[in-house]
Parts: C-alpha cells; sequence; structure tokens
C-alpha cells in the first residue's frame, strides 16, 4: 500500500495551520509541519511530523521539501497582527514577503509546484461595496494588508513566469475550534473578539471593550464575517485538490456572507455561556470599517465549498469549550 500523500504545513503549530494539520491526517494525507515556534505552539500538532525553522531559510527548506517531496505547500506562517504592522512594519514586510519568497524559490529548486496561501480581507482596505467579491478595489490601509498583497502579486508573477500555480484564500474572520474541544485559538497577546469575549465569561477579563456605538449599522456596533476554523480548513483542502486536478491558479473569499455585529456575538456569547459579560464603551479605533462582509460565491460555485458550521452560536460555542478546557487546564 502506498504511503499517504505529504503535504507541509507552514506555521502548522499555529492556530489555523494545527487544525488543518489535523484535517489532513483526517483526509489520509501526511502533514509536515514547519513552524519556527515563534508563535506556534509545538503541542498543537499532535504526533505529526515537525520541524522547526524559518520558511525563509534556504537551506532548511530545501533540506524538508527534499526530504519529503510534498505533492503541495500550504502557507499560514504570516504576520496578522494589523496593530503590530503599522508600529513595526519591516517585521511585516520581513516576515510576509521576504519569508515567503525565500519558500516559493526553495519550492521551485526542488520541483514543488502547487502552493496554497493564506491572505486576508485586509487587502481590500476600506470598504467600497459590501458583501465584497474577489473583484473589489485592492487599496490595503496597513502593512498587514499591503504586505499579504504583495505576496498575491508575487504569486501570479511566480505562476507566468516559473509556473508555481497557487490559489490565494482571502479569509474574513476566522473563528471557533476544533468541535471536539482539542485544538483552539491560543494567542499572546488575543486580540480577537470572540475569544476575548469568552475570557469574560470565564473569568479572566473584567469586561469585554466595544470600540465605537454609533458606527452606521443596525445596531451601532462593527458588523464583521466570521467563519469557522474548520470551514476554513475545509476550503483549503478542497483547494489543494482542485490544484493535483491540474487547476489554474486562483483567489477566493472566505466568509459566510451575512456578518454579526458586535453586540450580536456578545449577546449569542451570553446565551452559550449563561454569563453576563460585561461592556466597555471605548472610542472606535482609527481605520475600523462599519462593515466587512465577504461574497464567496466564487469560492462555492468553483471550490465546491459549503460552510458546515456558519451559526455564530455554533462557532461561540466551539470556542466556549475550548476556553472552559484551557481554563480548567
Amino acid at each position: 500500500m502506498n504511503p499517504p500523500p505529504p503535504v507541509v504545513v507552514a506555521g502548522g503549530a499555529g492556530y489555523i495551520g494545527s487544525h488543518m494539520v489535523r484535517m489532513l491526517r483526517d483526509a489520509g494525507y501526511r502533514p509536515v509541519v514547519v513552524d519556527n515556534l515563534a508563535t506556534g505552539h509545538a503541542e498543537a500538532v499532535g504526533d505529526a511530523i515537525l520541524r522547526i525553522g524559518d520558511i525563509g531559510d534556504p537551506a532548511f527548506m530545501t533540506g524538508v521539501l527534499r526530504e519529503f517531496r510534498p505533492q503541495c505547500v500550504m502557507h499560514f506562517a504570516g504576520a496578522s497582527l494589523v496593530g503590530e504592522s503599522v508600529a513595526d512594519p519591516g517585521k511585516y514586510w520581513r516576515n510576509n514577503l521576504v519569508q515567503t519568497m525565500g519558500l516559493l524559490d526553495a519550492m521551485l529548486s526542488c520541483g514543488v509546484s502547487r502552493f496554497i496561501f493564506s491572505s486576508t480581507a485586509a487587502v481590500f482596505g476600506e470598504p467600497v461595496t459590501v458583501p465584497m467579491a474577489e473583484s473589489h478595489p485592492t487599496q490595503p490601509i496597513n502593512p498587514y494588508g499591503q504586505s499579504k498583497l504583495a505576496v498575491e502579486r508575487l504569486l501570479a508573477d511566480y505562476d507566468r513566469a516559473y509556473g508555481l500555480r497557487s490559489i490565494v484564500l482571502r479569509y474574513f474572520n476566522a473563528a471557533g475550534a476544533h468541535p471536539d474541544a482539542t485544538l483552539g485559538e491560543s494567542h499572546e497577546p488575543e486580540t480577537h473578539l470572540i475569544p476575548l469575549v469568552l475570557q469574560v465569561a470565564a473569568g479572566r477579563r473584567p469586561a469585554i471593550s466595544r470600540f465605537g456605538s454609533t458606527f452606521a449599522t443596525r445596531d451601532g456596533s462593527c458588523i464583521r464575517d466570521y467563519v469557522h476554523v474548520q470551514d476554513l480548513c475545509d476550503a483549503h483542502l478542497l483547494a489543494m485538490r482542485r490544484l493535483a486536478d491540474g487547476g489554474a491558479s486562483a483567489t477566493y473569499n472566505l466568509g459566510n456572507g451575512d456578518g454579526q455585529s458586535v453586540n450580536e456575538v456578545i449577546a449569542a456569547a451570553r446565551r452559550v455561556t449563561g454569563h453576563p459579560i460585561p461592556v466597555r464603551d471605548d472610542p472606535p479605533r482609527a481605520g475600523d470599517p462599519p462593515v466587512l462582509v465577504a461574497d464567496s460565491a466564487r469560492a462555492r460555485a468553483e471550490l465546491g465549498w459549503t460552510p458546515n458550521y456558519p451559526e455564530i452560536e455554533t462557532i461561540v460555542a466551539h470556542a466556549w469549550r475550548w476556553e472552559q478546557r484551557r481554563t480548567r487546564a
């Protein structure tokens, strides 16, 4: 019997990457995790193969690629904090663009020509139309979005010049945890709304900050498109299979397409946890658009992607199980 086909998962010890590693194993693949553990957690990869190093290190990456000869490389290794990118843009350009270029060059030298890239809705900048389709103007307003968009353009050039085929997946708001509560978000510092709200419910924080309550939305708070981490991973699996079947390079938005407000997320967390969850009103953050919602029709039509966990209460419930497990540990 042939061994499972290897897939290199760069950043596989992080939040989304570790869920991808689990899904690949469950689907019959052999994940090979590459991570420098700057923000990842070795225990999150379970008993999957782990190689510790930087994706931009040519000797290291060439060694990994030659050892395992993967059919595809998935990239989850980017830096992703908007505020930090403004304060330290050099880190973001180095990590998100320069390191990724090194990885791509190592792939070319080893004859690996399929790549799946984790991008972001931050490449769009301020919304011109809502929901936002792939054709929406790309005018990022921070170094995080700019560095991700630069990689998207680099990938288009590498396809035309070298035949390296890629699928770019633009996440909106990744959220939730594995349904069995063995994997979830574990960031320091934590910046995402749902885990922060649940930390309040668990007694780890006194209140949740609502950054603005007078936006031009249905209840005055910001609206975001939350997509379950497992659904994001499903899209990666479908994208990899599309490339394996000879599919061309493409770009897809990933979101549920309806959006929930900050107030609605807090209300869902109160229902799920049974805790009151106090709210503190803080001033709106600079550059926070009132509404960010995805048009994911292309991913649904071309990849056959259908979110399994679109309801905000399900997303919050899975995250709450993870938070409870962490609190007890």
